[in-house]
């Protein structure tokens, strides 16, 4: 049987963490200490969230607004990957790891004032897994698709067999969550925002409002698109979404039942997607933070007094191929130019923060599982023009994809990294087509539906686990890399229902080494992303998740 920390053991982990931060410390909220006098605390965030439901989305930009005001079963230590109690102050499994069952936290509110019980937890699992229609779409159930696969009554063959088999209340503070297989995403899963607890009044709000459309042509429920509704149980609650200035704003929520009550009263994440306009913004005094700065910008803020926190490396920047667009991509002489042509420590010195480092493989070195002994591809000109010579593509022509109105923890200049890799490509001859595509939801839906022949993609981890990387691209045919290889995917899946952690990581070993030697994609680097306060604030712990939970942020 697994046994999970307790939440004493979180707490000790929390103090640690904020110890361990030079740049200023989160501290509780205390009203008589605080100095902000009802000063609201205005965060730039790159990008609007899709949604205010978590349940329905996908993307960081959500997550980060959503996390303030609905908690999971299971949270990650301040500043760390090791998973400790969220709701659920305990938590274990069965030996074959089909059974979860979680002991709640007693005296858990929600917003609207509802109790925190171990059939809400259920009414929320079994809404999921009850869903229909459009809400079986994967731009609306990616993550449960991904963790729990399908649903009482799938209604495509594309979707997959439901791993989840439900869920029990045997007392009121203890939930048991029933899968058919184990599997790696478990007990991690857990913890992911997209699973965050709703109230039950909300639930049946919800049930009003419903999803529609279908393919691309997705319209989220209004309740999900209007502060009102949606109640979780965090510190903050989402009083409005103002879309025409792009700011969604919380307030504190003073029944909150956790020990880190919001330290400001009200929260204002304002979207300025550029990030030069971010910086800007900061130095004016217009907001008090914002994210992913600009690695040329860190000494000149930091200069200037700011405080600017690096989170640890726990992502991945890639070069993504669809095999299926073009009928040399599936050459692997093709594949491997591509790699030899890229010059990717050229990327990492000039488009990295310090501490960035070239990827080998599909994880960074920061996660069981990374091996030693993957096929490496040097920057190669030479050896690029002779393997396309052998493939018989002297003149290969590509269409290469890369996001607008956008930066993201892996890829803090698309269109600057976009150029430099184009560069290294023409150099060995390859003529490249730019197809600049805005993020959200142009380039996401074209990249995913296999609309480029190679693109720039990237992935934060979700949870320490080998399969949160390999198994998000490489357990199962995906479109956006339109490739078969039952030998990879196999080995994938007998790693992801491995119950035993030491052979599981030797599987991820494995399949590391044959995902570099097949080269569905050229891993290009890996990278710990800036975040910028002012110097009159206390900033939360940085998360090398982005997780970070800003009711530890206060005024100084």
């Amino acid at each position: 049987m697994r046994i999970a920390r307790p939440r004493a053991a979180k707490m000790f982990a929390a103090v640690l963490a904020i110890g361990l931060i030079a740049t200023g410390c989160a501290s509780e909220r205390d009203d008589e200490e605080s100095g902000d006098d009802g000063q609201p605390f205005v965060f730039g965030a790159p990008g609007d969230p899709a949604s205010l439901d978590p349940s329905l989305a996908s993307d960081g930009e959500t997550f980060r607004v959503t996390r303030q005001a609905f908690e999971t079963l299971l949270d990650h230590e301040p500043g760390g990957t090791e998973l400790v109690g969220g709701l659920a102050h305990t938590w274990s499994s069965n030996e074959a790891g089909t059974e979860w069952t979680f002991e709640l936290e007693e005296g858990v509110t929600f917003h609207d004032g509802s109790e925190l019980t171990a059939e809400v937890i259920c009414q929320n699992f079994d809404r999921w897994y009850n869903w229909s229609g459009t809400y079986q779409n994967t731009t609306i159930s990616y993550y449960w698709q991904t963790v729990f696969g399908g649903f009482a009554q799938n209604e495509s063959e594309e979707t997959p067999d439901p791993n989840y088999v439900g869920c029990s209340a045997p007392e009121e503070l203890t939930a048991v969550i029933e899968v058919a297989e184990p599997s790696a995403n478990y007990p991690g899963g857990f913890s992911l925002q997209a699973f965050a607890i709703h109230s039950p009044e909300a639930i049946e709000a919800y049930e009003q409002d419903e999803a529609s459309g279908e393919g691309e042509n997705i319209t989220f429920p209004g309740y999900s698109q209007e502060a009102g509704t949606v109640a979780g149980t965090g510190p903050f609650e989402v009083s409005e979404w103002n879309k025409g200035n792009g700011e969604v704003t919380l307030t504190a929520f003073d029944d909150y039942w956790g020990d880190t009550k919001a330290g400001v009263d009200e929260l204002v994440f304002r979207t300025i997607p550029e990030e030069s306009a971010r910086r800007q913004a900061l130095q004016a005094g217009d907001i008090q933070g914002y994210d992913l700065v600009a690695p040329a910008d860190v000494v000149t803020l930091e200069g200037e007094g700011f405080q600017v926190p690096v989170r640890g490396v726990f992502n991945l920047l890639y070069l993504g191929i669809t095999q299926e667009s073009n009928p040399a991509l599936e050459t692997l002489e093709v594949r491997q130019a591509l790699a030899h042509a890229l010059d990717r420590q050229n990327i990492v010195d000039a488009q990295l923060p310090e501490g960035g480092v070239v990827a080998t493989q599909f994880m960074p070195d920061t996660v069981a599982g990374y091996s030693e002994n993957v096929t490496t591809y040097d920057h190669d000109p030479d050896r690029a023009r002779e393997l396309l010579a052998e493939a018989g593509q002297e003149d290969l022509t590509l269409d290469f994809c890369y996001p607008t109105e956008v930066t993201r923890p892996y890829m803090p200049a698309p269109a600057d990294i976009y150029e430099l890799l184009r560069a290294d490509l023409e150099e060995v001859g390859i003529t490249v087509n730019p197809v600049p595509l805005k993020w959200n939801p142009d380039y996401t839906e074209t990249t995913r539906d296999g609309g480029c022949n190679i693109y720039l993609l990237g992935w934060t981890g979700d949870f320490n686990d080998g399969f949160n990387f390999l198994g998000t691209w490489f357990a199962g045919y995906q479109k956006e890399w339109g490739f078969e290889n039952e030998e990879l995917f196999d080995l994938l899946s007998q790693a992801e229902t491995e119950p035993d952690e030491a052979t599981r990581v030797g599987l991820y070993e494995q399949a590391n080494e044959a995902v570099m030697d097949f080269l569905p994609g050229v891993p290009i680097s890996s990278s710990p992303p800036s975040i910028a306060f002012s110097a009159d604030v206390n900033p939360p712990t940085v998360s090398p998740l982005t997780q970070e939970n800003f009711a530890e942020v206060s005024f100084k």
